[in-house]
């Protein structure tokens, strides 16, 4: 049973937290925060969040693989298939049909890119089967808080088990063996120039170049308590514009006042579309 010290010192420790990084824990559920505190101190050798605390203090090297494994950075290219192919065959091509090349997209909580990364793929791809290619100059914003996962994925080089879910035809069409990194794939230059990265923090900063004609938001907000949810939502549906579209990963859905702005489309794929 947890006693009021190791709350007061769960706190202090998360102040402490916030002090340093600027990283914010509010909105965190309570128990997921714990479990990935508990990973850490174990790796640490200590037992108590006071102990953790003068740890950090004493090895700051710590915070980066605190935050690292805060932040849940797990991904890959074509995650969730299924998702992508409803994407394809739907999303994707009335996209490209009525904005052409003047879309905007964000794929928020972006981890190393993949997903920002296979979203521009996909509109290159339709852009190619419609004849449209030279016209494609939209432009996808791919935000995360992590740092680190971001210069990964400005980097744009990636192991070939990453491409794995992705159909080889395209992984043949917009990627490269990398000649200096043996095993490993990197993107071209059509992909590179659609994305955009970006630090943001989706609990604390406004959406950062609305209206939006499609938000990926897959797989980050189960992390969050539902008040901090809710008010996420409805600023994400308020960023998007009229017909466009919002995607959830397939075990989230969508709470409070977005739901009077967003119209499910497809309840499998968690596919909404603003009102």
């Amino acid at each position: 049973m947890k006693s009021l010290g190791d709350d007061k010192a769960l706190q202090e420790l998360l102040q402490q937290i916030n002090a340093v990084r600027g990283f914010s824990c509010d909105a965190y559920k309570e128990s997921g925060l714990r479990r990935r505190l508990a990973v850490r101190m174990r790796a640490c050798g200590v037992h108590t969040f006071a102990q953790y605390a003068q740890h950090l203090r004493e090895n700051t090297a710590e915070y980066d693989r605190l935050l690292d494994a805060l932040t849940i950075n797990v991904t890959q290219f074509y995650r969730n298939a299924d998702t992508w192919d409803r994407l394809t065959t739907t999303v994707v091509p009335d996209l490209v049909a009525r904005r052409g090349s003047a879309f905007r997209c964000w794929s928020a909580g972006c981890a190393s890119g993949e997903e920002a990364y296979t979203l521009a793929v996909l509109l290159l791809d339709e852009a190619r089967k419609t004849g449209a290619t030279n016209g494609i100059a939209g432009c996808i914003d791919a935000t995360d808080f992590d740092v680190k996962s971001l210069k990964k994925a400005g980097e744009g080089r990636y192991p070939e088990e990453a491409f794995d879910a992705m159909p080889n035809s395209l992984t043949a069409r917009y990627f490269h063996p990398d000649s200096e990194h043996p095993g490993s794939l990197s993107i071209s230059d059509s992909v590179r120039r659609l994305v955009r990265f970006a630090q943001h923090d989706v609990t604390t900063d406004p959406p950062p170049n609305p209206p939006y004609d499609l938000i990926l938001f897959r797989n980050v907000v189960i992390y969050f308590d539902r008040p901090t949810q809710e008010r996420i939502f409805l600023e994400m549906a308020n960023a998007l514009a009229s017909g466009g579209v919002f995607v959830l990963g397939k075990v989230e859905t969508i709470s409070g006042a977005a739901r009077d702005i967003l119209q499910l489309e497809d309840i499998r794929e968690r596919v909404y579309r603003r009102r």
